[in-house]
């Protein structure tokens, strides 16, 4: 029987949905349900949340805030350039993906549509492109505000596919504590900033877009 629990939060409700998910390895049939099976009342459901699957978007979202909430603690994070934050952000996503394996296997190896997988990530993808969009200002040195505006642009969309492909590697990954992503991070970025530096983004936006078609296959 379902226990009624005392505070009903965003967190909360998002924690029920993946516990329901890896307990039973498949979604919520419905809010009904679910709000049944957990003891709250659908009210305070969609108080949060619209549906299920505005919980499943909005799980990645919570890995990504807590990141960032992790890394501005940081006490010198504030000297930080944009290679290192970024890097800084890579190793502590990671590190909250891993505790939470499981239910990220579940939401993106679970289903056979490559396209569902990247749907679940939608709203990941705009609030990480924030973020780019924040730690590097001033990273990017031309003086056309038009041609600046293309560029950040393009930087923004290059690491969101930099990550997934990242996010790919690390699925497959079977080494021992992932050594081998914390390898494939390390020098994958520093390639792609040695790329950036000497190659148009546009070429390095290309090559990504190839290498995701590649490893989502």
């Amino acid at each position: 029987m379902a226990t009624k629990i005392k505070e009903i939060t965003a967190a909360s409700i998002t924690e029920m949905y993946i516990h329901y998910c890896l307990e039973h390895n498949e979604n919520p049939k419905s809010v009904y349900l679910f709000c049944k099976r957990n003891g709250i009342v659908e009210k305070d459901f969609y108080a949060y949340f619209s549906s299920i699957e505005a919980i499943e978007k909005s799980v990645f979202v919570s890995f990504h805030r807590l990141t960032v909430e992790l890394i501005n603690k940081s006490t010198d994070v504030d000297v930080l350039g944009f290679k290192d934050k970024l890097l800084t952000y890579y190793y502590t996503f990671f590190e909250i993906l891993t505790a939470n394996r499981s239910y990220v296997v579940f939401a993106l190896k679970s289903d056979r549509s490559k396209l569902n997988g990247l749907l679940k990530l939608k709203e990941l993808r705009a609030h990480f492109k924030h973020f780019i969009g924040e730690i590097s200002q001033g990273y990017l040195k031309v003086k056309s505000e038009r041609i600046q505006k293309v560029q950040q642009s393009s930087l923004e969309e290059g690491a969101w596919i930099q990550l997934l492909v990242t996010l790919k590697f690390w699925l497959d990954d079977e080494s021992v504590v992932f050594e081998k992503t914390d390898l494939f991070i390390e020098k994958s970025l520093r390639a792609t900033f040695d790329l950036i530096d000497t190659t148009p983004l546009e070429s390095v936006l290309d090559f990504g877009k190839f290498l995701i078609k590649e490893k989502l296959r």
